[in-house]
């Protein structure tokens, strides 16, 4: 690896390059409640950072141990996170999401011999998951009771010195590891060098030009995710950006509209969210009139956009799940061409997207320079080769030997397909396929996709095996479930969601027509383990819990079907 970086991309050398060349220069922009922000400088990032790492290092800590961190996106994050890498240590960010079982496992697992505490919405249910004995450290917007029990980030750097000088980590060194979502199973711990992600960040900023100096972000998405973490934390070292950090929910418009980002990336489920929004104070009939009109075209799209805060947006994207092509030329009318990534951590998210203005709809582009894409002749599995690739699972080699193959190909598990043009088309999850009694293969996943197009869907999991015709189960939005709460607009939806059903059994082949819609009224959470903290649907767990029932519906001869938990 280290041949392959320039030692002046690696983390630390950025964070030194910024510190001397801007100090000044506000680089962070943090919500402290209330309306009330805080700006930090390179200069004064760094010096709480090396602050935090000279403590660290005053603990005992040895080269190369593990330090977690359990936080919600703040400047204090990315800071602990440098703090941690500048004193010599390996960072394990977690969830700020997760169940405290998980929590122990990830934190047994990785030998972490200390724990961030940041800012957290669920701390009393996480705190059971502490192991008993480990050192932690809170962070200014902490909850409270954190800081009670544990030393303050801001006590901590107040009476200690700096680090002095410019330490520096070789690309080989293990700088992180981070732990996949669960989809599939318990949480696997992927390693990845300073090299591994100073390639990957430096091949997918040929493709996004504008992730530059002059760039501003909105960091909201987790950054323990590989999407934020190589976007927003080492997009920012390799470009000096301006960071922003999102309050909360309830603020997130105010935050966008506070920040006005250049570059922004989000999953699917909110792209759709942003339309549903447009779509409840606009009828999209009246919009698609408007935009039709010379005159009114581009009054109307400055005004949605700058509703969303996107009005300077140059570079959006999607990701993390496939992005329905409907919903991409929805965007594409309002003037904003969504770029289509694909990715995965254990390759720093760094494989595929489309170019921007060049929308492919239903597929994810063409593979990031350097990297190689190939599918298996067997399977039809994505295998992709880089100098971005993990160097495996910690402390997990035989999972580390099935996930790569003896002549250094990641297999991805995800299925796909080429076009003419040599655009990639995720075509489902390998082993998601399924087959009916039939004998016939069923993808779910493109099924799916048109299936959450539908304003009152939240989730969906269409699922089937060994049934005659499969079938989907549906998790509601908020606004969904108040109006199925009385009979009058349980009965709206249920037809509504019927003629929904009927529009997308038109466009599938007879085998992989759905029987019917099963509605759940249960919200599908991380707490009852339904779905990951990256909001993807657990299909294993759907089965174990519902499975005993496909029969009982379908037999039903119901199109659509309420299930109370």
């Amino acid at each position: 690896m280290a041949s392959t970086v320039a030692a002046d991309t690696l983390a630390l050398q950025r964070l030194y390059h910024w510190e001397s060349l801007m100090p000044d220069r506000v680089v962070l922009t943090q919500p402290l409640g209330g309306g009330a922000v805080r700006d930090y400088t390179w200069r004064e990032l760094m010096d709480q950072s090396r602050r935090m790492a000279a403590h660290l290092q005053s603990l005992g800590l040895k080269r190369g141990d593990k330090v977690a961190l359990l936080s919600k996106n703040t400047a204090h994050w990315l800071m602990s996170d440098f703090a941690i890498w500048l004193g010599g240590f390996v960072s394990v960010p977690l969830y700020p999401t997760l169940a405290a079982g998980t929590i122990r496992q990830i934190l047994e697992h990785s030998e972490s011999r200390l724990l961030f505490v940041g800012k957290l919405d669920g701390w009393e249910g996480m705190k059971p998951g502490i192991p008993a004995g480990l050192a932690c450290i809170s962070h200014p917007l902490s909850p409270d009771d954190a800081k009670k029990s544990t030393p303050g980030w801001d006590d901590i750097v107040a009476r200690t010195e700096p680090l002095k000088g410019k330490p520096v980590r070789d690309a080989d060194e293990l700088g992180t590891i981070m732990y996949t979502s669960g989809t599939t199973g318990a949480p696997k711990g992927v390693m990845h060098s300073f090299g591994t992600f100073a390639w990957g960040v430096q091949s997918g900023l040929k493709r996004v030009p504008d992730i530059n100096l002059n760039a501003r972000m909105l960091s909201y998405l987790p950054l323990s995710h590989v999407a934020e973490r190589t976007l927003v934390e080492h997009g920012l070292l390799a470009s000096g950006m301006h960071v922003y950090f999102a309050e909360s929910l309830e603020t997130f418009t105010g935050d966008l509209q506070r920040a006005r980002p250049t570059v922004f990336f989000s999953v699917p489920r909110l792209w759709v969210k942003f339309q549903q929004g447009i779509n409840a104070r606009m009828p999209p009939a009246r919009l698609d009139r408007l935009l039709k009109i010379p005159i009114l075209r581009g009054i109307v799209r400055r005004k949605i956009l700058t509703a969303l805060g996107l009005q300077e947006c140059t570079f959006a994207a999607g990701g993390a799940a496939p992005m329905p092509p409907e919903l991409l030329r929805w965007y594409n009318k309002l003037g904003l061409d969504l770029v289509e990534v694909y990715g995965m951590t254990e390759n720093c998210g760094v494989s595929h997207a489309t170019l921007p203005g060049r929308q492919r709809p239903g597929t994810v582009g063409l593979p990031y320079d350097g990297v190689q894409s190939r599918l298996d002749p067997v399977s039809g599995e994505i295998q992709v080769k880089a100098p971005c690739l993990m160097l495996g699972y910690y402390k997990e080699p035989e999972l580390t030997r099935q996930a790569v193959t003896e002549d250094g190909w990641l297999r991805t598990g995800d299925k796909g397909a080429l076009d003419d043009e040599g655009n990639l088309r995720i075509t489902g999850r390998v082993k998601d396929l399924f087959k009916t009694s039939k004998g016939k293969y069923v993808a779910p996943a493109p099924i799916e996709d048109r299936l959450v197009m539908h304003s009152s869907v939240e989730a969906c999991c269409v699922t089937g095996a060994n049934l005659g015709q499969p079938l989907a189960l549906l998790m509601l939005n908020m606004e969904a479930v108040k109006q199925a709460a009385d009979a009058a607009g349980r009965g709206e939806l249920e037809a509504s969601l019927a003629q929904h059903l009927k529009g997308i059994n038109a466009m599938l082949d007879p085998h992989e027509q759905l029987d019917c819609l099963v509605v759940m009224t249960e919200a599908w959470t991380v707490d009852n383990d339904l779905i990951t903290p990256t909001f993807k649907v657990k299909r294993n767990r759907i089965e174990d819990l519902f499975a005993k029932n496909y029969e009982r519906w379908t037999g039903m001869r119901k199109q659509v079907v309420w299930h109370q938990a």
